[in-house]
Order: C-alpha cells, then sequence, then structure tokens
C-alpha cells in the first residue's frame, strides 16, 4: 500500500506587529501537528524571509507558551514581493518566493497580517502559490471580516489610556487630547473614545471643523466642567485639509499623462507631510480658540505592545484553527474571515484593495452622538 504523503505547509507574519499573532501561529501549528500530523515551516520577517530562504522548523516545543506573549516569535516586515530592497537595489522576488515554495515542498502557505499582506498574498495566489490568510491588524481596517486579530487588546490599552489622562486633565483643568492609532479607519479612536469617555471623538472618516470642537470645550467650561479629553485618530482631517487632498485626488483620476501624474502625487505627498503632526496643530488652535492649557499624549506604539487580550486569543484560536481545516479541504486563495460566533472563508480578491471604515451610520457613531460627544461635525 502507497504511503500517503505527509502535508508541510508554511506560515509566516507580515505589516506591523499585533497582539495576537503569537496565538495565530500557534493555533495553525498545533493544529497541523497535532490534528493532521503535517510539518510545519515558520518564515522570517515576513515574505522577506520567504525571499530570503529564512526559516525555521515549528515544533509543538516552540508553540508551548507563546499563547500570551505578545509580538511574534518569527519577526515580521513590510517588505513587498514585487519590491524588496536587496543588496541596495529594489528587486521583484516573486519568482524567488515561488521558487522556495516549491523547493521547500510547501503544500500551503498561511499569511497573517493586514490590508498591505492581502495585497501581497493575492499576488502569490496569481503566481499560482495556495494561499489562506488571516486577518490581523490593531485598526480592524481589513474588509469582510467582523474584527481582526490584535484589535481588542489595543482598543483595550487605548480605553485605559484614556481613563488615566482624566485625572490629570480634571486636576490642571486642561483639554487633553490623545492620539490614537488610525491611519485611513477610525474604530480604534471611536472605541476607546465612547469607552473612555472622551468629550470629542476625531476620525478620518468624518472631517471635523476646529471651530465647532472648540464651542463643544467651551460649552463645557460654561457648565464648570472645566477639562476635556480629545481622542483623536492619527488619520483625522480637518475639513480644510480632507478638502485638499479630495481636489488632488479627483485631479489625479483625471490627469491625461503620466508626467501630471506624478506631479499630483508628489503634490499628495507634500500635502500628506504637512499633515505630519496634525495632532499637536490641533492642540494649539484648540488652545487659542478656547484659552484653556491644552497637553498632547500620542499613545503610538504602546497599543500594539504587551499581553493579548482574551478575546484576541479566542478569535486568533478561532481563525487559526479554520485556516488548518480548509486546507485539509484543498480550499485556497481565500481569507478566514469572523462571522458572528463562526468563521467564513471569503476570496482575497475580494480583500484586498478594500478597507473596512466606519460608516456614517454604525451604531458606534449614533451612541456617541446620543450620550453629547462631539465629532466635529
Amino acid at each position: 500500500m502507497k504511503q500517503k504523503k505527509t502535508k508541510r505547509i508554511g506560515i509566516l507574519t507580515a505589516g506591523g506587529d499585533s497582539p495576537g499573532l503569537n496565538a495565530a501561529i500557534r493555533a495553525v501549528g498545533k493544529a497541523a501537528i497535532s490534528e493532521f500530523g503535517w510539518e510545519v515551516v515558520g518564515f522570517r520577517d515576513g515574505f522577506l524571509g520567504l525571499a530570503e530562504d529564512r526559516w525555521m522548523h515549528l515544533n509543538k516545543n516552540i508553540l508551548s507558551g507563546i499563547l500570551t506573549v505578545g509580538g511574534t516569535i518569527l519577526g515580521t516586515s513590510r517588505d513587498k514581493p514585487h519590491r524588496m530592497m536587496i543588496g541596495g537595489k529594489e528587486r521583484d522576488m516573486t519568482s524567488v518566493i515561488v521558487s522556495n515554495y516549491r523547493r521547500h515542498k510547501l503544500d500551503a502557505l498561511v499569511c497573517i497580517g493586514g490590508g498591505g499582506t492581502h495585497k501581497n498574498a493575492l499576488r502569490l495566489v496569481k503566481a499560482g502559490l495556495n494561499i489562506v490568510t488571516l486577518p490581523k491588524t490593531i485598526d480592524n481596517d481589513v474588509a469582510l471580516t467582523d474584527a481582526t486579530i490584535g484589535f481588542d487588546t489595543a482598543l483595550g490599552i487605548a480605553t485605559e489610556a484614556l481613563d488615566r489622562l482624566h485625572s490629570t486633565a480634571h486636576s490642571h483643568h486642561r483639554i487633553i487630547v490623545a492620539e490614537i492609532m488610525g491611519h485611513r479607519a477610525g474604530w480604534l479612536a471611536l472605541g476607546a473614545g465612547i469607552g473612555g469617555g472622551a468629550d470629542v471623538i476625531l476620525i478620518p472618516e468624518i472631517p471635523y471643523d476646529v471651530k465647532k470642537v472648540a464651542v463643544a470645550i467651551k460649552r463645557r467650561s460654561h457648565r464648570r466642567l472645566n477639562f476635556s479629553i480629545v481622542a483623536v485618530a492619527e488619520g483625522a482631517l480637518s475639513q480644510e485639509y480632507a478638502s485638499a487632498f479630495a481636489d488632488l485626488k479627483k485631479r489625479r483620476d483625471r490627469a491625461k499623462s503620466d508626467e501630471d501624474r506624478r506631479k499630483i502625487k508628489d503634490e499628495l505627498a507634500e500635502l500628506d507631510l504637512k499633515h505630519t503632526g496634525n495632532t499637536l496643530r490641533l492642540a494649539k488652535e484648540l488652545e487659542a480658540a478656547t484659552g484653556l492649557e491644552a497637553r498632547v499624549t500620542i499613545l503610538g506604539y504602546v497599543q500594539r505592545g504587551g499581553t493579548p487580550s482574551v478575546m484576541d486569543r479566542l478569535l486568533a484560536t478561532r481563525l487559526g484553527t479554520a485556516a488548518v481545516g480548509l486546507i485539509d479541504k484543498g480550499i485556497f486563495g481565500v481569507m478566514v474571515a469572523s462571522r458572528g460566533e463562526g468563521v467564513k472563508p471569503v476570496p482575497i480578491e475580494d480583500v484586498a484593495d478594500r478597507m473596512n471604515i466606519v460608516p456614517p451610520d454604525h451604531q458606534w457613531l449614533e451612541a456617541a452622538r446620543r450620550v453629547g460627544t462631539c465629532l466635529g461635525d
């Protein structure tokens, strides 16, 4: 009787780090080894490690004890298969990645990451590789999934930070402006702002008017509430900036030549650079408009670190074990999406180049408005 071939799968983590990545690696690895007896290979530092053939065997001993550990034992990077800096030169390493995948005799590759990772995974699907992805990002902006690995932990960290800022804001009669991650999606700032009792919440989806924010703060002062907490997403835009970005993007879409498109791209990059430091600028504008001292706290990478929450461990375990089940059934080219209490495979092609942003009629926005939170509009 011919012996059945043992499957061999690879795992990599790409993009920004996130709480729960190790829990996802553990889920995929333990399910593959314990339930099916497969071999598991981990590639270091995302797609770069796969291109440079830097790998490690993942066994039960290595996978043991990492459930509660933040970060990723495999390391991560934002390198793209088609644009990698190798030897000081940018190279398309797609064919090298395909060659390494074949040389390792992989039956499938599990890619854990956010929006950029799904675009890169789609390129490898089109190159003929068997890919299954898991959605990971603290921004919760991956399309077609109810939740992403890392969001719940970051939400808890940001909310706790706002809780702590309340005491100093109240003691010193200040405006405390807390910058929360979220470049294009406001889920983190919105959720933490509501949970942490912020008086003002500013997110990328709703361009804000500084004058209206100042009026809301002064209204609190008239009620002898001489402090305010402003939760602002890093990608929040004033109405002036939002209008300028929109105009440039329309010009870019109408551009007829590559030269015109390049010029507009440079203008967009320059405007984006001017927007850097927006939170500090906002604090100064609010000081001038209200007469209250404003202080800025930028949470930054604190939101990505530390022990993953129970919900992120559960999510990572659900999605990771489901990915192994899909591989066993020969289902590839899909992302394992969280849907309610279950999971659903959705085509990576439908996820790439799409974002999950806060819709204007979302219940969180309605709830924020009903408790008197200013959203800057």
